[in-house]
């Protein structure tokens, strides 16, 4: 193997296990924080493999922990504690894109992304009265902006359509 195979081989495989290391930092972090353990879900294993060979919307890699029984927040006091709870999670490969929170329903949700190429890491982290669940993906850059560009034909994407196919209508 040349020495520049095995650099290009080298730093791929360590920017996947980077890329790993985010999601798996931030599901520990729950569990730690509110002394629960992910749901094993079934099947989510062979899921994944489907995904990583269709690619369905440009997607070719997904993960997902859901956190069941968590203490109810009380008050603002708890969602800005989980505000910055999640900054410092997530401080480091991961930039914050969208942040919401609800007072009124105790609710907060984070959208983060990592280092922007062909694709790019999306970690999705929800945070509901006595739930949680985190979500990352690997999405392609190009088939994200399509969709965030046209939500009303995004559901193309996910039949294999292009752009110009009208759908049938």
């Amino acid at each position: 193997m040349s020495p520049r195979l095995l650099a290009l081989f080298l730093a791929a495989a360590g920017a996947a296990h980077s890329a790993d290391h985010e999601f798996d930092r931030v599901v520990s972090a729950v569990e730690k924080h509110y002394g629960v353990k992910r749901t094993h879900i079934p099947l989510l294993g062979l899921a994944n493999f489907v995904v990583k060979v269709s690619h369905p919307a440009g997607t070719s890699g997904v993960k997902l922990a859901i956190f069941e029984d968590l203490p109810s927040p009380t008050g603002p006091d708890e969602l800005a504690d989980l505000d910055r709870f999640m900054d410092r999670v997530c401080a480091g490969r991961l930039r914050p894109l969208v942040v919401t929170r609800s007072r009124a329903a105790g609710e907060s949700a984070y959208i983060l992304t990592g280092e922007v190429g062909k694709s790019t890491q999306m970690l999705i982290a929800t945070f509901e009265r006595h739930e949680a669940t985190v979500i990352e993906a690997t999405v392609n850059i190009e088939t994200l902006l399509k969709l965030l560009n046209s939500p009303e034909t995004a559901h193309l994407l996910f039949q294999n359509k292009h752009d110009d196919d009208d759908g049938g209508r």
